[in-house]
C-alpha cells in the first residue's frame, strides 16, 4: 500500500517551484499526495524565513502539524525551505516535534527525508545553497493556463535589510537550453502564460554566459508554440539596458507590466540600503519606460520606516508616489532581520513604520482607483481562471494583473478555464474589474 504524505508550501514563487519539485520526486518513488495532513502518514512543510511575519506563519504551521501528530493523526513531520536553512543549527533542537530537516540545497533529497522519516529514524540535511540549479521536473500546481518559469537561484545583491542572499545562496543562472526545454512542455500542457521568475531576473545570463541574457531569453521563449504571455518578475533598476528595453516595447507576447521593486526613492537611504543607483536613476527609467512602452503597468515593492527614514524621507517617498502615480504599489513595514546590516541601525519602531506604510497604501488607493477606471469601455485580453460559484460569475486576469497580487476581472457570459478571453469592461469596485466576454477562443 503507497504511503500517503501532504504538502503545505509557504512563501514565494520560488519556493513554490521547489514544492512541485519534491511532489514530482515524492510521486516518482511512490507516495501519494493527499490534500489534508490529517490521517496522513507525512507532511511536507516547505517554509519561508525572510521576514518575520513569514516565520511566524511557517512556525504556527509546523506547531499545528506537530499538535496532530501528538494526537495520533499524522505521522511523521518534514520541515523543508528557507526557516530550515536559516536556523539550521537551531530548528531540531528550538522544535523537536520535527522529524527531518532539509536546507534549500537538499530539498532534492525529500524521498530519503521521508524513506527515513517512515522508519521512524531522524534526518539532517544541509548541502551547499550556491551550487549550481538542480533541474528536477516538476508536478504544476499553478493554473490553470499559467505557471512559474524561475530563471536563476539566490541573490547578489546584499541589500543591507534582506537575509535572501545568506539563505538562498550567490546568484546562479539555469542554462536557457535547460529554460527552454522547460517552457515547451509547460506550453505542450497548456500554459498560455509564463511568470518569468528569479530574485533578480535581469541580471540573467551575466554569472553562466558573461553578459545579460533575459532579452534573447525573452525572444527565444516567445517562439514557443502556445506562449501567449511573458510576464517579468523581478527587474532591477541597475541592471537596465536598452536592449531589453526593446524587446519589452517591441515583443507582443511580453506583457506590458513590469515588477521593479526599489523599496524607496531617497538618496541615503538607498545607499545605506546598498541599492545600487539613486533616486533620480528610479525616476529616470520610469519615465524612459513610459515613454517607449505605451500602456506600461509598473508595480514596485517599497518599504516603510527603513533606517534613516525620517519624517522629510518619507516625505519626499510619498511625493515620488504622487507624481510617478505607479499603477501597482506593495508595501511592507521594517522588519529587522537578524544577520543583516540594517538590523544593526537605528530605526523607527514597529508601530511608527506600520503607520507609514498604511499612509502610502492610502496615498495609492485613488490612484488605483483612476487606473481601474481607465478600463471601463475598453475590450481587454483575460487568461480565465475559473468560475466562482456564489456570484455566478467567471474569473480571470488581465495584463495588468499578476496572480496572487493583484486584481481580477470577473465577467459574464461565456467562459472556459484556462482559455483566453476577450472580455469587455463595463464598471469597476474596489480594484476589481466587471465586464461581459464574447465567445471563448479555441
Amino acid at each position: 500500500m503507497e504511503n500517503s504524505f501532504a504538502m503545505i508550501s509557504l512563501g514565494c514563487a520560488k519556493n513554490l517551484v521547489n514544492s512541485e519539485q519534491m511532489l514530482y520526486l515524492m510521486s516518482e518513488a511512490g507516495f501519494r499526495l493527499v490534500p489534508d495532513p490529517d490521517g496522513a502518514d507525512l507532511v511536507i512543510v516547505n517554509t519561508c524565513g525572510f521576514i518575520d511575519a513569514a516565520k511566524s506563519e511557517a512556525i504556527d504551521n509546523i506547531l499545528e502539524m506537530a499538535e496532530l501528530k501528538k494526537q495520533g493523526r499524522l505521522g511523521g513531520l518534514i520541515v523543508t525551505g528557507c526557516l530550515a536553512e536559516r536556523y539550521k543549527d537551531s530548528i531540531l533542537e528550538e522544535l523537536p516535534e520535527i522529524d527531518a530537516v532539509l536546507g534549500v540545497g537538499s530539498f532534492k533529497d525529500i524521498v530519503a527525508a521521508a524513506n527515513a522519516v517512515m522508519e521512524r529514524r531522524s534526518l539532517s540535511l544541509f548541502a551547499d545553497q550556491s551550487a549550481p540549479v538542480d533541474e528536477i521536473p516538476r508536478v504544476v500546481t499553478t493554473g490553470p493556463g499559467w505557471a512559474y518559469l524561475r530563471i536563476a537561484e539566490g541573490c547578489n545583491n546584499f541589500c543591507a535589510f534582506c537575509a535572501i542572499p545568506y539563505i538562498r545562496g550567490r546568484y546562479r543562472s539555469r542554462s536557457m537550453e535547460n529554460i527552454l526545454e522547460e517552457a515547451r512542455d509547460l506550453a505542450a500542457h497548456g500554459a498560455k502564460e509564463l511568470i518569468v521568475i528569479a530574485q533578480d531576473i535581469t541580471r540573467y545570463g551575466t554569472d553562466l554566459y558573461g553578459k545579460r541574457m533575459l532579452a534573447e531569453l525573452c525572444r527565444r521563449l516567445s517562439e514557443i508554440e502556445g506562449v501567449r504571455w511573458l510576464r517579468l518578475h523581478y527587474l532591477y533598476v541597475d541592471q537596465f539596458d536598452d536592449e531589453l528595453i526593446d524587446e519589452i516595447a517591441s515583443n507582443p507576447k511580453i506583457v506590458k507590466y513590469l515588477d521593479i521593486p526599489i523599496q524607496h526613492i531617497h538618496d541615503s537611504i538607498l545607499r545605506r540600503m546598498n541599492r545600487r543607483g539613486t533616486g533620480a536613476d528610479i525616476r529616470a527609467l520610469f519615465k524612459k519606460l513610459r515613454a517607449r512602452v505605451p500602456g506600461l503597468v509598473l508595480r514596485t515593492s517599497l518599504i516603510a520606516g527603513l533606517p534613516g527614514e525620517g519624517e522629510a524621507e518619507f516625505e519626499e517617498l510619498c511625493e515620488f508616489l504622487r507624481e510617478a502615480r505607479i499603477e501597482r504599489v506593495g508595501v511592507f513595514p521594517f522588519s529587522p532581520e537578524e544577520g543583516t546590516p540594517a538590523a544593526q541601525m537605528e530605526h523607527v519602531d514597529t508601530e511608527e513604520a506600520q503607520r507609514r506604510a498604511d499612509l502610502i497604501l492610502e496615498l495609492q488607493a485613488p490612484i488605483m482607483e483612476d487606473f481601474c477606471e481607465g478600463f471601463v469601455g475598453k475590450t481587454l485580453d483575460v487568461l480565465c481562471e475559473g468560475f466562482d460559484e456564489e456570484s455566478g460569475l467567471w474569473y480571470g486576469r488581465s495584463y495588468a494583473d499578476s496572480p496572487d497580487i493583484d486584481g481580477q476581472v470577473l465577467f459574464t457570459g461565456p467562459g472556459r478555464e484556462g482559455e483566453m478571453l476577450r472580455v469587455s469592461i463595463e464598471r469597476t469596485e474596489d480594484g476589481l474589474l466587471y465586464g461581459s466576454s464574447e465567445e471563448a477562443e479555441t
